[in-house]
């Protein structure tokens, strides 16, 4: 019997237009189409490819969620009268969330960005658990937990490292012959979009550099494998950023009080909140309905875009800002990027990407559909 390799090489944020406008692999790749992604973030995105189904049904959504009863951050809010100038910096943050990883034992992805150290107490956070391995915390199974079961050799880049790195192992993992699936993860044109756009030298710069990289893993696929299917996608895409607005302070200008009134959560492109008193509610809706530059998302549109919960855990009430237009400040960042993702699903910006050196059967049309290729890769020709 042959030797086959499904090789799966996973470009955070390289969407559909990026490909188009750019081009990729041009050598290689046969087949390419437009992915619809999900509504929100990579914390709802990743686990969606992994497990094939969308968010209201893996239960990953978006990273903070309203539980002050199981809040981990308590603590925090007996430091949040420090100087802001020294623990709202980037470097800072980022030290105090490598604390609390160590503290808590984290595996997952974990950062606490610009979250007010006074707000914090109210939140909990969903990714406390690596799903890049099997028996993660998703509600259902992921690839690697099927290739456990059905006795599938395989490895995954370990989105700790950096990509370079992962690019020199993926390659010692296909010189030793021995995995049938490999799952190659390279981030870092993602954070070239967010610090320069998508149209800046430095991104072409990028994707030609990832083009060389992947070509010579690809290589080294077909040099140790009879039979080796490539197949290169993305999560979402990137939009350039035209304008912001701020909402925290209209919000705060309503008199109500945060933790008592109301809770709320300034991710970059959307702000949910919980109500806690009544008349909060049609207080924040007013205010809400004056900004111009995004609107509040009915349930039925939530429901369609399968990150609807009954038990409003991610929010009582979404406001979604138009494709281009960011939250600043938001408790995600102080200051605006060039390039943001997370807007609504049907715009043209946010449509993921996936390319093959085989033909794609026409009903992969989702980034939950790429997981039917990896299990079709995966049991063809057993």
């Amino acid at each position: 019997m042959s030797k086959k390799l499904a090789l799966y090489t996973f470009i955070d944020a390289f969407g559909w237009k990026i490909y188009q406008h750019y081009g990729f692999l041009e050598n290689i790749i046969i087949d390419s189409k437009k992915l619809r992604t999900t509504f929100g973030f990579s914390s709802a995105a990743d686990p969606s490819i992994l497990t094939g189904r969308y968010p209201d049904e893996h239960t990953h959504w978006s990273s903070f969620y309203y539980s002050p009863e199981t809040s981990p951050f308590k603590l925090l809010q007996y430091i949040s009268f420090l100087p802001r100038s020294i623990f709202d910096r980037g470097r800072v943050r980022h030290w105090i969330s490598k604390i609390l990883v160590k503290f808590y034992g984290y595996t997952g992805y974990f950062e606490i960005y610009s979250m007010p150290l006074k707000h914090i107490k109210y939140f909990d956070y969903l990714e406390k658990r690596d799903y890049f391995v099997p028996g993660g915390i998703l509600k259902t199974d992921t690839i690697f937990d099927y290739c456990v079961e059905n006795n599938i050799p395989y490895f995954c880049s370990n989105w700790r490292l950096p990509e370079e790195k992962n690019l020199g192992i993926a390659k010692q993992k296909i010189e030793e012959g021995k995995i049938e699936f490999l799952y190659l993860y390279l981030p870092k044109l993602d954070g070239v979009m967010h610090a320069f756009g998508t149209g800046n030298p430095k991104v072409e710069e990028k994707i030609r550099s990832l083009e060389n990289e992947i070509s010579e893993v690809l290589k080294t696929a077909n040099q140790v494998y009879d039979d080796v299917s490539f197949y290169v996608f993305s999560d979402h895409g990137m939009t350039d950023v035209s304008g912001t607005v701020e909402i925290i302070s209209k919000i705060e200008n309503t008199n109500l009080k945060f933790g008592k009134d109301y809770v709320a959560m300034y991710d970059s492109t959307m702000a949910r909140f919980w109500f806690l008193k009544e008349g909060a509610r049609e207080i924040i809706e007013k205010e809400l309905k004056k900004i111009e530059q995004g609107y509040i998302i009915p349930d039925e549109e939530l429901k369609k875009m399968h990150v609807y919960f009954s038990d409003h855990k991610f929010g009582d009430l979404f406001f979604l800002m138009k494709p281009g237009i960011l939250i600043v400040p938001s408790f995600m960042g102080l200051k605006a990027l060039s390039g943001m993702h997370g807007y609504h699903p049907k715009d043209e910006n946010s449509f993921a990407f996936i390319g093959s050196n085989k033909k794609i059967p026409t009903n992969i049309n989702s980034i939950t559909d790429i997981r039917k290729t990896m299990e079709n890769e995966l049991t063809y020709g057993k």
